[in-house]
């Protein structure tokens, strides 16, 4: 890992602590504004702490595996060939993940989003396949904590929805569902097939970030 990562993943674990610190001090927890503020960033910074702790533990073991390639026994240098490979496998995706986690942010990642799923090619079943979409979303917004709130809906024949717009309130929901818009699709068997053929049907699905009251 590069040194300049490296020195922003401490300076930003100095912060952590400090932010543990003062998220439990009596005055910090009598001033709301103050309280609040500090919640919110560690809560961005948190998961990026996480990660790195991860990459550390990992390190770690690589280093502790290294050192056994000297041992004198041949089939503990075979086992630990193998997990100084796997060691370093998974830390260069950490890596990878913390230089994604420590990217500039779109300052419109934590906005509430209007999430609209359109039925395309493929009559019924694509219908019935933006209903299942939606119902996807909705149990993903469910163990993500954030509330669901339909708008408007226009129901399928055989069921799904031919359209259904709905509004995802939570934290930083358009950080984690902004790459899902576009056309989605399918080859199943559907449901109204008698006779056993794959179709393939369509929908699009558009994630738009709730305009900023200030």
């Amino acid at each position: 890992m590069k040194a300049s990562l490296l020195n922003k993943l401490d300076i930003l674990q100095d912060r952590f602590e400090e932010l543990t610190a003062l998220l439990g001090d009596a005055e910090v927890i009598s001033d709301q504004n103050r309280f609040r503020a500090y919640s919110r960033e560690y809560a961005e910074i948190d998961p990026v702490i996480a990660t790195y702790r991860e990459f550390l533990k990992m390190q770690s073991d690589l280093e502790g595996a290294q050192a056994l390639l000297k041992d004198n026994d041949p089939d503990v240098r075979e086992m630990a060939e193998e997990e100084v490979a796997e060691a370093r496998g998974k830390l260069e995706e950490i890596e990878t993940r913390l230089q994604r986690m420590l990217l500039p942010k779109d300052p419109k990642d934590g906005r509430n989003v209007f999430l609209e799923i359109r039925a395309g090619t493929g009559g019924d079943e694509a219908a019935i396949f933006s209903g299942d979409l939606f119902r996807m979303y909705s149990r993903y917004a469910e163990r993500q904590g954030w509330r669901v709130e339909i708008l408007s809906e226009s129901p399928g024949e055989h069921g799904g929805y031919k359209e259904v717009i709905s509004r995802v309130e939570g934290d930083n929901v358009f950080a984690k569902l902004k790459f899902e818009s576009g056309a989605h699709r399918v080859q199943r068997v559907p449901e109204t097939e008698s006779q056993g053929r794959i179709h393939t049907s369509a929908c699009t699905v558009a994630v738009l970030p709730e305009p900023d009251e200030q």
